[in-house]
């Protein structure tokens, strides 16, 4: 089984250029596409929140950026850090979980659980009844 644990120093880097001067969160995504490349995102708050993007789907922008439309998720490392640089539980919202069943339905997502140690689930079980296209489109 592939595993996000070298994924998360890439993760905590991305983490320390989030522009988050609103909530002080800095969160950091890396991931491993299925061609085994690696990307980076991190959060960009905006004061008309709503504006702002998560670290999860800016890491997924830049894979698709450079593998183009075929590019398929392997595994996600998230990291988080609140405004005095302690690790936080931050899993992926509710829009990045969808956009992450969208390139990785079987992908592997690797952040900090509630217990403080590192956790790694499947896609499917953070979000098992996702919204797919009907094949017929």
């Amino acid at each position: 089984m592939m595993t996000t644990t070298n994924l998360r120093p890439l993760a905590d880097q991305a983490a320390k250029q989030a522009y988050a001067p609103y909530s002080r969160l800095h969160v950091g995504a890396a991931l491993r596409s299925r061609n085994g490349s690696t990307y980076s995102g991190c959060n960009v708050e905006n004061g008309s929140l709503s504006l702002g993007s998560c670290a999860e789907r800016s890491a997924i922008s830049a894979a698709v950026l450079a593998e183009g439309p075929e590019f398929r998720l392997d595994a996600i490392a998230i990291s988080a850090f609140d405004r005095n640089g302690q690790p936080m539980q931050v899993p992926p919202c509710g829009a990045c979980r969808q956009v992450l069943k969208e390139f990785g339905a079987d992908a592997i997502v690797g952040f900090l659980g509630g217990d403080g140690s590192w956790t790694e689930v499947g896609v499917e079980s953070l979000l098992p009844h996702g919204f797919v296209l009907p094949e017929d489109l």
